[in-house]
């Protein structure tokens, strides 16, 4: 008989695009012929508005049940400016409660399911430490519960209501070693066994940049981004830096921008916004960038760059992001910028050396391969999972 596992996601479907969702979905779907799992999760598919819109009830996705819960309200309307208000400043854990309540999904009805169906599921699986679902839900179950937590250094996670979170787990799966490094230095939780899973990578074999270039009318060198066009994800960094690159090379390279936009893009013949892509032409469009752009100072793994470097091209980021940045490095699969400057002349030695990228992607394909496959990702949750359904805890120091 299988045992049966719950997988506890803010948002759940094909169509749900975010790392840490579409993480979970492909995890999902590679334990699923070993284990008897359901998915519990909301009725949103946009992470700002939590809008409900899949239906309440148990459908499924992929041939795998969801149960999904609806959430009472939007994200709170005044959601950024509160929390302006109380990042790095005094407050008190009544305001960090309300905190989570505004940024939602609020969803006490996925609560009381997980209290009174816990003895229905032999494990929990939790995905995200930031959202109401995991930080409220976990410590219901805590002694079956695995957290993949998808941290990074960014405001929120200094506010005392998460201290409790992760300290409860039976064990925490971290997506990179510079994630544990940072959460283990922020709560002290190195007792927690815990284990650097990460998330398997794969790439079409059969890949074509000339059709993405004659189906988009792209002419030129480019490189490129991909995901939410968002400040958050420091696109406005990127957009301003390329600009400057333009005007001091005369138009030698476009910045193609692929994904859902929430910013203005300038107007710019060297700027390119092509909007959400297909899976075809996401990889055709890496298979044939100069570098793919990480402009996101808070990762905990960047999808889009293991993705890169299986198709052998190199990465570019944010020397301000602690993870990306120290992939690059271990890799010597790409390159980090401090400042405009830098950013210029990466771009500018990389047109110059042909072979750089070339040499880069392929450091990038050997690390991925080596530490970034499936069936080791699904041997390392499968320890994981047994290790959750030991019978006895003796609260021994473990790290894995």
């Amino acid at each position: 008989m299988k045992r049966r596992l719950a997988f506890v996601a803010q948002r759940y479907g094909n169509e749900v695009v975010g790392g840490s969702e579409t993480h979970c979905r492909q995890v999902v779907e590679r334990l699923v012929p070993r284990f008897d799992i359901e998915v519990i999760t909301t009725c949103a598919q946009d992470y700002w508005t939590w809008a409900n819109e899949y239906p309440t009830g148990t459908t499924t996705v992929n041939g795998i049940p969801v149960r999904r819960f609806p959430a009472l309200r939007t994200r709170a309307e005044d959601f950024g400016l509160f929390s302006a208000r109380i990042f790095g400043q005094p407050h008190t854990l009544a305001q960090e409660l309300k905190w989570i309540h505004d940024q939602g999904p609020l969803v006490p009805g996925l609560l009381e399911y997980i209290a009174s169906h816990r003895d229905q599921y032999d494990v929990f699986v939790f995905f995200t430490y930031i959202y109401y679902p995991t930080v409220l839900g976990l410590r219901l179950v805590s002694d079956k519960a695995l957290l993949v937590p998808t941290a990074h250094d960014e405001p929120a996670i200094y506010f005392d209501i998460y201290k409790a979170l992760f300290h409860s787990p039976r064990a925490i799966l971290y997506n990179t070693h510079e994630e544990r490094t940072f959460v283990q230095t922020q709560f002290g939780n190195e007792y927690i066994p815990n284990e650097v899973v990460g998330v398997g990578v794969e790439a079409p074999l059969q890949r074509d940049p000339d059709r993405f270039r004659q189906k988009f009318g792209i002419d030129k060198s480019y490189i490129l981004y991909l995901g939410r066009i968002v400040s958050s994800k420091g696109c406005d960094e990127l957009i301003e830096y390329f600009q400057r690159f333009d005007a001091q090379n005369r138009g030698a390279l476009q910045l193609v921008l692929a994904g859902r936009s929430e910013i203005e893009i300038p107007n710019s013949p060297n700027i390119r916004y092509i909007g959400y892509v297909s899976e075809e032409d996401k990889f055709d469009a890496m298979d044939g960038a100069l570098a793919v752009m990480s402009p996101s100072r808070y990762e905990s793994l960047s999808m889009v760059t293991l993705e890169s470097w299986m198709v052998g091209r190199p990465v570019v980021c944010t020397s301000a992001s602690p993870v990306v940045a120290s992939m690059c490095r271990r890799s010597n699969g790409g390159l980090d910028y401090r400042n405009a400057d830098e950013f210029c002349e990466i771009l500018r030695v990389l047109l110059a050396q042909p072979a750089l990228p070339q040499r880069l992607g392929h450091n990038g394909r050997q690390f991925v391969q080596a530490h970034y496959s499936w069936d080791l990702v699904e041997q390392k949750y499968l320890r994981m999972i047994d290790l959750a359904l030991e019978n006895t805890w003796a609260g021994e120091s473990r790290r894995v």
